[in-house]
């Protein structure tokens, strides 16, 4: 049982480290200290990467983009939700619309 334990917890900070892993200031369409708009039709913005859903931003809605974190972009939603969070990298202009 302490084996699988070990294991689970091993596995989990692998992809933490994964996620949190360094990444240049700019990385897929989004760039550090640019407001950028998005792309996809709907994107959800986060306490976290991978966290609670605050809101989302639609199609045509901008971002403030202050970090990049790998796929992950912390900044300041405008539109509907208005608020800091993290969304996922890759789904602002330019065209083509097609994300990651």
């Amino acid at each position: 049982m302490r084996a699988t334990t070990r294991t689970i917890v091993t596995a989990a900070l692998c992809a933490a480290a994964l996620m949190f892993a360094a990444a240049p200031a700019q990385a897929g369409y989004a760039d550090v200290g640019q407001r950028e708009t998005v792309c996809a039709t709907n994107l959800s913005v986060r306490t976290a990467p991978l966290g609670a859903w605050l809101g989302t931003l639609y199609q045509g809605q901008t971002f403030l983009v202050r970090e990049v974190h790998g796929s992950w972009v912390y900044g300041f939603a405008y539109g509907y939700i208005n608020t800091n969070g993290w969304v996922q990298n890759g789904w602002f202009y330019p065209l083509p619309c097609s994300g990651p």
